[in-house]
């Protein structure tokens, strides 16, 4: 175990770079339990990050109580706020877990705020609330209590099984409190999984999460993205996908194709190279120079691919760039103001008419 950065605000030589100046920096803590990783403990100032007005993203709000994910997702695309702190975006990322340890506590404060208009807040949007770390920390407890507490909505986002530990909590706040449940589920061939999320649960056992959720109440959403051009985007791979998740008990799909955003984009392009050469040439076309987004040619034929085997499956869904706030359940858009319905856990109906509010970390 390695201790370091004990006196708040002193910069400690010993630390990594970037982070010798981490603000709030308790410890960095490494076990043989997680090995290969390391966690360095902060002290959050805030909890609650606005999201900027001009943003894509379909929510105002977000909590992330970790920064970097041991999932390690070649692809993700949240890679590159790593080097905000002078890490690198590959190995980093992945090993290198920034853990806001007060998180619960600096949220109740910001919540009791009479400010505070209680719009819905989204968790998940940067990196997973319930990857490997939540099992030592257990920060979500204290997140949801919070929420809850204070009457705020709340939509989780996860590639992580440690959701079901959380469920029992979960649906009792549901009955006073509108909760959304997503999980994202985006590679069906267990032996592409392993060397593209090689830190996420398989994905039988995010349909068994699925499951669970479903048992308890809740109207699950699955995001199946990203599809991959020539890896997962096949018919016979989506099919298999989209009846994979009716069978898991989940009602709404979201799907849409890889984005490749500066930090992911050069690690992801390694990994191609080293994985499957062939396809180089081919993504080098999609996702030229600077270019993140795949050409819209591309998604609209992806498009027309998902929704005749949606509709063969009888699922609800849409794709990415059916904007932006029916991504996630329970979320109304920026300029929507009439009343929005929706069905929350156990078929209960429950209204809305705040305004809301998009990604940060």
């Amino acid at each position: 175990m390695r201790w370091q950065g004990q006196e708040l605000g002193v910069p400690d030589a010993g630390a990594l770079p970037g982070l010798e100046h981490l603000s709030g920096l308790v410890q960095s803590v490494t076990t043989p339990d997680f090995a290969g990783m390391t966690f360095h403990e902060v002290l959050a100032k805030t909890a609650l990050n606005h999201v900027p007005g001009a943003s894509a993203m379909p929510f105002d709000w977000t909590v992330n109580p970790y920064r970097g994910c041991s999932h390690a997702c070649v692809y993700c695309f949240a890679r590159g706020t790593h080097e905000y702190l002078e890490l690198d975006s590959g190995r980093d990322f992945d090993s290198q877990i920034v853990v806001k340890v007060n998180v619960a506590e600096v949220l109740r404060r910001e919540l009791a705020r009479g400010s505070w208009k209680q719009d819905p807040v989204m968790l998940g949007t940067n990196t997973d609330p319930y990857q490997r770390a939540e099992g030592r920390y257990r920060l979500m407890p204290g997140i949801v209590s919070a929420l809850t507490d204070t009457g705020t909505p709340f939509s989780i986002l996860t590639k992580g099984t440690l959701l079901r530990r959380d469920l029992p909590m979960l649906a009792e706040a549901a009955a006073s409190v509108r909760v959304s449940i997503a999980t994202s589920i985006a590679v069906f061939d267990d032996e592409l999984q392993k060397i593209i999320e090689p830190g996420t649960p398989s994905a039988q056992a995010r349909f068994d999460t699925v499951r669970a959720a479903t048992d308890a109440g809740f109207r699950v959403t699955v995001f199946l993205m990203p599809l991959l051009p020539h890896l997962t985007d096949s018919v016979a791979s989506i099919d298999d996908a989209l009846r994979r998740i009716k069978a898991s008990g989940a009602v709404r799909v979201v799907f849409g194709a890889l984005h490749l955003r500066p930090g992911a984009k050069q690690w992801f392009m390694r990994w191609l190279a080293d994985e499957h050469p062939e396809l180089v040439s081919s993504y080098l076309g999609l996702y030229p120079g600077v270019s993140s987004v795949a050409p819209k040619g591309y998604r609209t034929w992806l498009a027309k691919r998902v929704r005749p085997l949606l509709r063969a499956h009888r699922l609800d869904g849409h794709d990415e760039d059916d904007q932006t706030r029916s991504s996630m359940p329970g979320l109304a858009s920026r300029d929507q103001t009439a009343a929005t319905v929706i069905t929350t856990s156990r078929g209960r109906a429950s209204t809305s008419t705040a305004s809301a509010p998009a990604m940060l970390f």
